[in-house]
């Protein structure tokens, strides 16, 4: 159960990740290169953020309370 439950949510962030990139992608606000332009900072930002969640969270080790 817990397998079924997170490959939803790696779907789920896999969707919620390209949903960005997909109404840049349709829309008709821009075209051409500013339109790389956005996909390309979109999907980098995505990107740069990742690598720094993984390089700092979390900050503190946590403290786990026996009972």
């Amino acid at each position: 159960m817990e397998i079924i439950a997170a490959m939803f949510l790696g779907l789920l962030a896999f969707i919620i990740w390209l949903y960005p990139i997909y109404r840049i992608a349709v829309s008709e606000r821009t075209s051409g290169g500013e339109k790389v332009a956005w996909l390309v900072l979109t999907i980098c930002i995505f990107w740069f953020t990742w690598i720094l969640y993984l390089l700092l969270a979390p900050l503190k080790q946590r403290e786990y309370v026996r009972l």
